[in-house]
This record gives structure tokens, C-alpha cells and sequence, in this order.
């Protein structure tokens, strides 16, 4: 049975690196440290690092419910503590009271110091407080260098983080009946719209399936699949329970709140 059988074709090159990674640690007997994957990510590695292999993984990301985090592999000996994840939160000064940041804008600012996603983590926002968190080796290029989002000038304050702010997001479960399981067909009855309107959402690359962006409209979505629309927030396909008699396919969608 192939390792790759529950996997998409574009996810296999992540599949063969974590393998490659798990293999350096039992041979030389020390822990690595990873960068911060998304959700999906770490669904990933937990599948291909188990529970019973002598490679075990842990992860974190500055707070307990983050959504993105590092990962750490390590030997079955190592007790693994937060520190090893080497994880600086800062928090954004600017001029709140003339000036909002959105998350679309402080992450787009973020991406523009030329590092890539992999070395930041949650972005949180919070009314007035906003919140990034990165890995410790970029934090000091970072704290010199990220001091705009927009045309908005913005300084960086190291904080603890335990003054990280959590995020309670809620999800309420539907049920719905789509003719196919492709991203348009979803998206659309999801967010109650038509796949008229739907379709230029997709194009533009406003559309991600598992935090990657998918301009494609027939795209076939699978069960534990986490798709995002700008301006309409994201759901998550629970469960996929069958065909109807008219060969409808049920089912079972998590949306944000």
C-alpha cells in the first residue's frame, strides 16, 4: 500500500521531505526543528510520523489555540519544552484610533520583507491589538524592517507569549446537497451564492483550499478539505455521506462564524 494513496499529487513532494527529515532524526538521534505549517500540514505529518514510530512530532505555536505551527521531530528519549520551538510574538504599534489593519494587509506586508510563509506564524487581530508571530531566526531582521503595512508606519514590540491573544473562533456544521463535489458547485452553495458570482472569486486567486490559493473551478474537493473565500470566511468539509437517488452528493460542511 502506497503511502501517497490518501494524498493529492502536489502534496507528495512535502510527503517525501518529512520522510527524508524523519530518517536524519533516527540516524542521528537529535531533535529538528520545522518551520510553522498550516492545518493541513500537520495533519500531514502526524500522518506520516504516527504514533509508533521511534521518530515521534509535536508542535506549537505560541499559544494553545493557534492555527498555525512549528513542528519539532525528535527521538522517543526527548522531552520536548516550548522553548525548543524558538517562537518570538511581537505586537504592532500604530495609530489605531485613525487607522484599521486587516489580515489580508499585515500579512501582505509580511510577504513583502521577502521571507517566506513558512517562518510566521498566526497573525491575530483583535479590535485595536494586532499580533504576528514568527520564528526566532528572522525575528530581528523583521523587527527592523517590517515598519509599514500599506501607508500605514507601524513599529514592532516584542512581547511574551503569554500576552499572546487568544482566538476563539466558532463553528456551527449544515448539511448540504451539491451535484459534484467540485470547488464552484461547493463555494456556491455554501456561501449561498451562484457559481456565476462564485467563479471570478476563483479566478482572481481569491479562493484557497487548504491555506493554498486554487484558481481552478472544477477542482475536486475531498472530506477534510478547508475552503476560503475572501470576504465570505471559510468552511470545512466534515463529512461527505453519500449519494442521494438522484445522485446528489450529501454533505456535511463546518462553517466560520
Amino acid at each position: 500500500m502506497s503511502i501517497y494513496q490518501h494524498f493529492r499529487k502536489e502534496e507528495h513532494a512535502f510527503i517525501d521531505q518529512i520522510i527524508e527529515w524523519r530518517e536524519q532524526v533516527a540516524n542521528e538521534y537529535t531533535y529538528k526543528l520545522l518551520d510553522f505549517y498550516d492545518p493541513r500540514e500537520i495533519d500531514i505529518v502526524q500522518s506520516i510520523i504516527g504514533s509508533k514510530e521511534e521518530v515521534k512530532c509535536a508542535f506549537w505555536g505560541g499559544y494553545e489555540q493557534a492555527e498555525r505551527k512549528r513542528a519539532i521531530l525528535y527521538p522517543e528519549y526527548y522531552e520536548v519544552q516550548n522553548d525548543d520551538f524558538d517562537i518570538v510574538a511581537f505586537s504592532i504599534n500604530f495609530p489605531s484610533k485613525f487607522v484599521t489593519l486587516d489580515h489580508r494587509k499585515v500579512l501582505g506586508s509580511t510577504m513583502g520583507l521577502g521571507l517566506k510563509r513558512s517562518k510566521f506564524g498566526d497573525i491575530i487581530i483583535d479590535k485595536e491589538v494586532v499580533q504576528i508571530i514568527i520564528a526566532s531566526q528572522v525575528a530581528e531582521y523583521v523587527r527592523l524592517h517590517f515598519n509599514q503595512v500599506g501607508k500605514t508606519n507601524v513599529t514592532l514590540e516584542q512581547i511574551g507569549c503569554e500576552k499572546i491573544i487568544p482566538t476563539n473562533e466558532e463553528w456551527h456544521e449544515h448539511t448540504y446537497t451539491v451535484s459534484s463535489m467540485r470547488l464552484d458547485v461547493i463555494l456556491a452553495e455554501v456561501f449561498n451564492l451562484s457559481r456565476t458570482k462564485v467563479l471570478p472569486y476563483i479566478q482572481n486567486q481569491m479562493v484557497k483550499v487548504n491555506w493554498k490559493v486554487t484558481d481552478d473551478p472544477s477542482f475536486l474537493c475531498h472530506q477534510g478539505d478547508t475552503l476560503s473565500m475572501r470576504m465570505f470566511g471559510r468552511c470545512k468539509i466534515k463529512r461527505i455521506e453519500g449519494q442521494t437517488k438522484k445522485e446528489k452528493w450529501r454533505i456535511v460542511v463546518a462553517k466560520a462564524k
